[in-house]
């Protein structure tokens, strides 16, 4: 049964929220309740998730509309480049590596050590990349290296 109360409505200021426009509104769903342990506010039209103190919002892609001329909404494709991801903090990413992985989650490579924090990459349904890092090094002035100029 969804959670009305639980819908991204404040009573004052703002709420900030992460739209993902996707193939299969109950795959992904699914991927975000049961793999990032979030609760479905509305399960559709569009699903809602509540992941920790933000909400994530799925709807299937589709031409402009009266308010936003010119716009199309698509998943990413295979391939195409990476503008924006999800950015994941858990106290544990050891523990959170093993219980995504037991639910079906695909990460690009096992937890690295980056010396400010220990993090790894996951997709989801669609392709979106999710970034998970627990900070480490960072707690105590330590900060990973630049990237060399390209």
């Amino acid at each position: 049964m969804p959670d009305h109360g639980g819908l991204p409505a404040p009573s004052q200021g703002l709420v900030l929220t992460h739209f993902l426009t996707v193939r299969d509104v109950a795959v992904s769903r699914e991927f975000y309740a049961n793999v990032l342990g979030g609760q479905v506010v509305l399960p559709e039209n569009p699903a809602i998730v509540r992941v920790a103190n933000t909400w994530i919002i799925m709807n299937p892609g589709g031409g402009p509309t009266p308010d936003k001329p010119g716009v199309v909404l698509r998943p990413p494709e295979p391939g195409d480049p990476v503008s924006t991801f999800l950015n994941v903090r858990v106290a544990d990413i050891e523990a959170f590596y093993a219980a995504a992985t037991a639910q079906g989650a695909e990460f690009l490579t096992e937890p690295l050590d980056r010396k400010a924090e220990i993090r790894c990459y996951m997709r989801d349904p669609d392709g979106y990349l999710i970034e998970v890092g627990q900070a480490t090094g960072m707690l105590h002035g330590v900060f990973a290296d630049r990237p060399a100029p390209g």
